[in-house]
């Protein structure tokens, strides 16, 4: 514009100028679905820490329950040796001697017994720790797998919001919906 002179805007100019100063609600919508996708994202991502931190400690738990097991196993090995020598002695001695080593073949008969108890219920603990563990694992992938959809929601929505794309918001609330369904199974340990 020239010293003296006036600009006249035309109406399309003058349009510009009026969307400049409005909120875009397109863009708005997309921002409040992502911060959506965000939130439900560290919920999924907390969930499967937590989910793998459990099956971490099943895991470590039917270790120590099989370590256990396996001292009680070299205790009644100890103690079955304990028996043959004394039940050898029955055969070998005799009078005093012979019934001597008789008792004492028997009380090794059911000390024996008795650990054998203990160490089968220590190998039932390992198992069951072990299966929790992998069920916890189990559950782990799904929050992993939900985790990693919503990941791809959200970039879905920052491509919608560059390209102006509605089909493309549209996938990402698709994908979006597909995680939180794979939350949901998480949830229900499925």
């Amino acid at each position: 514009m020239s010293e003296g002179h006036f600009h006249v805007h035309g109406p399309h100019d003058h349009e510009l100028e009026h969307a400049a100063h409005l909120p875009d609600p397109f863009a708005g919508r997309i921002a409040v679905m992502t911060a959506i996708f965000a939130t439900i994202g560290a919920m999924m991502g907390y969930m499967a820490g937590a989910t793998q931190n459990d099956a971490l400690l099943f895991k470590n738990e039917a270790a120590i329950k099989k370590t256990e097991a396996s001292d009680q196993w070299n205790f009644y090995q100890a103690k079955s040796s304990k028996q043959n020598i004394a039940e050898l002695g029955t055969v070998l001695a005799a009078g005093e001697a012979q019934a001597k080593y008789a008792k004492e073949a028997d009380r090794y008969r059911s000390e024996k017994d008795e650990i054998m108890v203990e160490a089968k219920k220590l190998e039932a603990a390992s198992t069951a720790a072990e299966a929790r563990s992998e069920a916890s694992m189990h559950v782990h992938h799904r929050w992993a797998q939900a985790m990693t959809l919503i990941q791809i929601g959200i970039a879905l929505g920052a491509i919608a919001l560059l390209t102006r794309s509605k089909p493309m918001s549209i996938g990402a609330i698709a994908v979006a919906g597909a995680s939180v369904a794979l939350g949901a199974l998480a949830m229900a340990g499925v």
